[in-house]
């Protein structure tokens, strides 16, 4: 069944999953996204392989569109905002400097493998961050609590979907049932994927606008 958002609980905070590759924690008022990987088109440029650069426009594109829809007090982004610290020219950082006055909201940081060595001003910085019964982390992290669920990126999962002899590929949610962790979306148009383990729970992104659920 196809849908504009997918909503459920963990144990008493509501989660709501959105197409635009993005989770929302509506009593929190905090935005989640992971693995935009800004200034990826100019590391491959910077390696002899041409990409053209407007995928980092269109990634603050989308930001500034469900931030506006939303109105969270908080955006954060868990990890790998940048895609290597060798990519970020003056421009590219000042975009990012200026995102919280631009979107008029907080904008925090939690560290990804990708943004070692990247120094940034205005935005609040984390390795790992909680808030309520859930820790938000860019790698999945091991959680002695069971009725604490991890939050985090890194993975950019993904599924493939057939129909009539097609193969697709889309992004997803992915929910690790065993170990409570909920993988989200990578959030940046030149992020690959990775296929999901066939154990775990899925909600594919089908378009910008529907997100399904899949049954196993």
């Amino acid at each position: 069944m196809k849908k504009s958002s997918f909503k459920f609980c963990w144990e008493d905070t509501l989660l709501e999953m959105l197409p635009s590759r993005a989770l929302f924690l509506p009593e929190t008022k905090e935005l989640l996204i992971c693995d935009i990987h800004l200034g990826k088109a100019e590391y491959f440029q910077q390696n002899g392989i041409p990409l053209t650069n407007n995928s980092d426009k269109n990634n603050f594109a989308r930001i500034k569109k469900i931030v506006k829809k939303y109105s969270p007090e908080k955006l954060i982004i868990l990890g790998d905002l940048f895609h290597s610290k060798y990519s970020i020219d003056k421009t590219l950082q000042k975009k990012v400097e200026d995102l919280p006055e631009l979107l008029k909201t907080n904008v925090e940081l939690v560290l990804g493998n990708h943004d070692v060595g990247c120094d940034i001003k205005n935005i609040k910085i984390f390795d790992i961050r909680k808030t309520k019964n859930i820790t938000f982390s860019h790698e999945p992290v091991n959680l002695e609590n069971n009725k604490t669920l991890n939050i985090c990126g890194h993975y950019h999962p993904k599924i493939y979907l057939k129909n009539n002899g097609d193969k697709l590929s889309f992004r997803c949610f992915a929910m690790d049932m065993n170990k409570n962790v909920l993988y989200i979306p990578a959030f940046g148009d030149l992020t690959g994927g990775y296929p999901c383990k066939k154990s775990f729970k899925k909600w594919a992104i089908v378009s910008e606008e529907e997100i399904i659920e899949i049954k196993s």
